[in-house]
């Protein structure tokens, strides 16, 4: 039975635990310096487990402790064994504590052990900087959008030294996992794909709120009833592909040859009066996004109307 160790209990951890747990073969170690430590598991790791796993009844939390299924290691030796099979870990957002309890807990484990950080920032690279080669090469970024038991996105980023095999296990040990959308982050960047994603538009809206144009709760309804919607439906690039229209100047090269213009002075605008995007983009996001969609279809532009008034009415249900 593949034993999972994690490192740090705080909210991501325990989401972690939740979906490992949704494999019944998995058996899971929890290691967190914490003194109340059972009394926290005891108490939190239910709610989470409620909407995870897919069961008649969801076991007690005493039942997995007795059964062996959860384990409350009091040491991070006893948590880092011979039988580890992944060890995943949550800790601060430090760089120099990610190096340090690399250095500290590689030379405990087995050299066929998967290293995963969850880390929302911190290259891989960054954190095995004092690790051996062969311990660089297992080690990459497993970046959840929080909650994980909750949200399907995993965005796996590797460092340069990261074997192939490792993101290729990442990858389908995921991908194997329902309710679960893996993405390989190709290069390491700060704050990977979604948070850079996220934290421009959050940029964006705070600068918005500070200059006076609207105010907070304008800026959230703006999202909720326009780009939240539609972005729940189909991502950006689809979106404006859809945008364009049909024909052959539809599409989204026909959208940036109707709007680019303006697309370009809001980016200025926003650059501070900087130039935008430069190198031959447009022909890049063009291509791709043909290559990927194809051409818009009225059948495709029902399809994605049906299903953002679905996604309306669900929300006005729960509301």
């Amino acid at each position: 039975m593949p034993n999972i160790t994690l490192i740090g209990t705080g909210t991501i951890g325990l989401s972690w635990c939740a979906v490992h747990l949704r494999d019944p073969t998995n058996r899971i170690t929890i290691y967190d310096p914490r003194e109340d430590l059972v009394p926290y598991i005891k108490s939190l790791l239910p709610q989470y487990l409620s909407s995870s796993i897919s069961s008649p009844a969801t076991p007690s939390i005493e039942t997995l402790l007795s059964n062996g299924t959860i384990t409350l290691a009091k040491t991070l030796d006893s948590a880092c064994t011979p039988e580890t099979y992944i060890l995943q870990e949550q800790t601060p957002e430090n760089p120099l504590g990610k190096q340090v309890l690399w250095s500290n807990i590689v030379p405990l484990l087995p050299e066929t052990c998967h290293l995963w950080t969850s880390t929302s920032g911190i290259p891989a690279s960054t954190q095995a900087q004092n690790l051996s080669a062969s311990a660089k090469a297992r080690l990459l970024v497993v970046h959840p959008f929080n909650p994980p038991h909750i949200l399907p996105l995993i965005e796996i980023v590797p460092s340069p030294d990261t074997s192939a095999g490792e993101v290729a296990f990442a990858m389908d040990y995921w991908k194997g996992r329902e309710g679960h959308t893996p993405i390989l982050v190709k290069k390491e960047t700060k704050g990977f794909v979604a948070n850079r994603l996220a934290f421009a538009l959050f940029r964006e809206a705070c600068k918005l709120v500070a200059d006076g144009v609207v105010g907070v709760k304008e800026v959230d309804e703006v999202l909720e009833e326009s780009l939240g919607v539609r972005w729940a439906v189909k991502g950006p690039f689809a979106s404006y592909h859809d945008g364009g229209g049909e024909g052959a100047n539809g599409g989204l090269k026909g959208l940036l040859g109707k709007v680019g213009g303006t697309i370009d002075e809001v980016w200025k605008d926003g650059m501070g009066g900087k130039e935008g995007l430069k190198g031959g983009w447009e022909d890049a996001v063009v291509g791709q996004t043909e290559e990927v969609y194809g051409s818009v279809t009225k059948r495709g532009l029902w399809e994605r109307d049906w299903v953002t008034r679905r996604v309306l009415e669900v929300r006005g249900e729960e509301r």
